[in-house]
């Protein structure tokens, strides 16, 4: 592939371990793009878009996941709007940008007048990780979720994701596609929840894991149940299984704003190791 004379091309599969040894500077804060490059062995086919490269006296410096989801990996300012020019000779294919603040906000800045309006922006989101015992007690009825939840556990699936990105993941017909997903975590063992009565009070997935880390997504609980503790110690469970069986960091990236979360999951244990922003149509 060409480079661009801002030392920019796509990588591929012989790429592979040059990549791998650049996002693991940071395996927790680049959990998604080492899951997706272990996942996709950076085969564009695979990966639904492509993974960008930087080089800087034939070493490679920083990357860029660019599909669905455009996330900088271990990129400065400079590569950052390295970045952006390459992105402003195509046609904007990402729905999302997210990762650390300064890079996103560094390649926003320099793609805002081409990309058109989003539909939000939320800047300066706490990434939070926990690495050792939830500072709680775990709730013991939380647990993975099988076929059988999916009746119930779908709807709020969908409800969670409405309420979070403002939109609802059915709309334009493409409510098959989010059920495999939510099918697709619950086969992995990534999905858990808690039910009482047959009614789901709690749930979390895992949206990415390695062999460092796991990041953790869809949290909610029911508006009617909100208060009473059931995310702190829903979360320290989760924590829990997750280290035991899945991998030995846990994190997430949460609203500033949103400070009920952020106190429930201050109190699980986890605590912030930098700041994330994303960018949404």
């Amino acid at each position: 592939m060409p480079t661009s004379r801002h030392g920019v091309r796509v990588l591929g599969p012989a790429d592979l371990e040059a990549f791998l040894a650049l996002a693991g500077r940071d395996p927790v804060t680049n959990v998604f793009a080492l899951y997706r490059a272990r996942t996709t062995s950076l085969e564009p086919r695979w990966l639904g878009g492509e993974m960008w490269g930087r080089y800087a006296d034939g070493e490679l410096v920083a990357a860029c996941h660019v599909g669905a989801n455009l996330v900088p990996i271990e990129a400065n300012d400079d590569d950052a709007r390295a970045f952006a020019e390459r992105a402003l000779t195509r046609s904007r294919t990402a729905t999302t940008i997210v990762g650390p603040h300064e890079a996103v906000r560094t390649f926003w800045n320099a793609v805002a007048g081409s990309w058109g309006r989003p539909r939000e922006s939320r800047w300066m989101q706490p990434h939070l990780v926990i690495d050792g015992p939830p500072a709680v007690e775990p709730d013991p009825l939380v647990r993975r979720t099988e076929r059988g939840d999916l009746p119930v556990l779908y709807p709020a699936c969908v409800a969670m994701y409405t309420e979070e990105v403002g939109v609802s993941p059915e709309l334009g017909g493409t409510g098959d596609l989010y059920r495999a997903r939510v099918t697709q975590l619950m086969s992995r063992g990534w999905s858990f929840a808690r039910f009482d009565d047959g009614r789901l009070v709690f749930k979390a997935e895992v949206a990415c894991a390695t062999d460092d880390a796991a990041q953790i997504q869809g949290v909610w609980v029911p508006p009617e149940h909100r208060g009473k503790g059931l995310a702190t110690a829903g979360m320290a469970a989760v924590v829990e299984i997750v280290r035991a069986e899945i991998a030995p960091t846990v994190s997430l990236y949460v609203n500033e704003w949103n400070h009920p979360a952020r106190r429930a999951y201050r109190r699980a244990g986890f605590r912030e190791s930098t700041r994330f922003s994303t960018v949404m149509w």
